[in-house]
């Protein structure tokens, strides 16, 4: 019984529908019983499609009017709205970048609208674009946030606002999917609506301008940039190990270091690809794989052939942040093995395969006895390689700070699934583009879809137990998340258009 509602759900009555007043019901009656209005456990009562949509147009409606920062979100929000975050505290009138936040909730409400042809999603994923377009920065991209306040917004040198750079905040970030995240929401969307609002196409267009620009001549990028790429002393210069390394952080800047950490260039070729995709120039695609040949300038050399999280102008392994050493990475690692054999596929150049079928059987004998990876292995030695909560480098997973995942995720297997597909591939078959599927019901996604409508509270909020993680000392234990507002958007709407095929 006490599993009978999501747990994040709410027990508010909706009135579009009598199927929403029937669970509400079943709330009341679990309430008074002494359960919790919680689920998952049971499957949800069949929906019709003008639930999903009664469902749908609520949800989007409140997030757009009451979660939203003049068109731009957040990570999290406090149930009562009164508490903001990102990866930091933010106030009301800010808006974040980083995915989940707000070029995902545009993306989503894109997906969305072309699922549903429903206009209310399209004018939602303009306003959301709109949003973005006030944080364009001068240099191209996009920061970590977007000020919306008069006085805020003097920080920074947006477009909109002012050509004249002068001391305002310029910098572009490419850091866990920023502007890259950004640019593909507003391609899409460019696309979806026929180019036909030209501050938009401009603005993706000098966004693109960008990228292009940033690439360093050996085809990597930095982590953040602000004018024109540095050129590489020698722009084929392969990695190598250095004949020493300092055991102790040097707290030197790491941000125009060649970085593959948090999928910072892997982000960045697929980016291209989509432009090229889009937009049919070819200096995209031209970018992709000089992203993709520095790629394999930076595999190891043996016995450790993976690759390292950043690299420095000599081309090896070097520190970022205090808990980032210089080693062969086990996260980042995978990521690039998966972007060349995309790059393979869209070129068929075998130094990809190759690149990867030499990385693969030294990463799977990495392999933990649990069945992960560390996140770092120890140049030379191979020995997996940890932190202290003290950020001591250690060989012991016993005592490692809890915010930064020393330990990951084994893919290798499906790494393994894909070599093996491409590689039995003839070349005219590595790459052909497919059009989406047209949407197919099936029981799950009829319960997914019931459990969206039946969690809905009164408000058109999904509300779930949580907490705000820059705010550890506030009374907070229910919590509006943008990600799961994008989860149960896309099954509303997979929904929806199910049910009309």
């Amino acid at each position: 019984m006490k599993t009978w509602f999501m747990e994040h759900g709410s027990c508010a009555p909706a009135n579009h529908t009598s199927f929403v007043v029937r669970n509400w019901i079943m709330c009341a009656i679990l309430a008074m019983l002494g359960a919790t209005c919680l689920g998952g456990g049971h499957a949800a009562e069949p929906i019709s499609r003008d639930d999903a949509i009664g469902a749908l147009h609520r949800s989007v409606e409140f997030f757009r009017t009451q979660a939203s920062s003049n068109g731009g979100y957040v990570f999290r929000i406090s149930e009562d709205l009164s508490l903001r975050e990102g990866e930091e505290k933010v106030g009301q009138t800010t808006a974040w970048i980083e995915p989940p936040a707000t070029p995902s909730v545009g993306q989503a409400y894109l997906e969305a609208y072309q699922l549903t042809s429903d206009p209310m999603l399209l004018d939602a994923a303009r306003q959301t674009a709109a949003a973005l377009l006030r944080g364009q920065l001068v240099s191209g991209g996009w920061g970590e946030k977007i000020e919306f306040a008069d006085q805020d917004r003097k920080r920074y040198a947006y477009r909109v606002d002012s050509a004249d750079i002068g001391k305002r905040h310029n910098t572009t970030t490419f850091d866990d999917d920023k502007t890259q995240s950004v640019i593909r929401f507003l391609m899409r969307l460019d696309i979806a609506t026929k180019q036909s609002d030209a501050e938009l196409h401009e603005a993706v267009m000098v966004a693109l301008d960008g990228v292009l620009r940033s690439q360093y001549p050996n085809g990597a990028w930095p982590q953040r940039y602000v004018g024109t790429a540095t050129p590489a002393t020698n722009p084929r210069l392969a990695a190598s190990y250095p004949a020493t390394w300092s055991k102790t952080h040097p707290k030197q800047k790491y941000d125009r270091y060649y970085t593959l950490n948090d999928g910072t260039i892997a982000d960045l070729i697929a980016t291209m690809l989509d432009a090229f995709d889009h937009y049919q120039d070819t200096r995209y695609l031209d970018a992709a794989l000089r992203g993709g040949d520095f790629l394999l300038l930076a595999q190891m050399p043996s016995p450790q052939p993976g690759w390292a999280q950043q690299y420095n102008e000599q081309m090896q392994p070097a520190w970022a942040r205090k808990f980032e050493p210089p080693a062969i990475s086990g996260a980042e690692s995978q990521q690039v093995m998966r972007t060349l054999l995309v790059l393979y596929r869209r070129s068929a150049d075998l130094r990809y395969l190759q690149a990867v079928q030499k990385a693969l059987p030294y990463y799977e004998s990495c392999l933990r006895d649990d069945g992960r990876l560390a996140r770092f292995y120890e140049l030379h030695t191979n020995r997996p390689l940890y932190m202290n909560r003290k950020y001591e480098l250690s060989y012991s997973d016993a005592d490692v700070p809890t915010h930064y995942s020393f330990v990951v995720g084994s893919s290798l297997s499906r790494i393994r699934g894909e070599l093996e597909k491409v590689s039995a591939l003839p070349k005219n078959r590595l790459w052909v583009k497919n059009d989406p599927k047209p949407a197919k019901q099936s029981k799950s996604l009829s319960e997914q879809a019931a459990r969206a409508v039946a969690t809905l509270d009164a408000r058109g909020a999904w509300v779930e137990r949580g907490q705000l993680k820059n705010y550890p000392d506030a009374d907070v234990s229910r919590i509006i998340s943008s990600k799961t507002f994008i989860d149960n958007l896309r099954t509303l709407a997979t929904y929806i258009a199910a049910e009309r095929n």
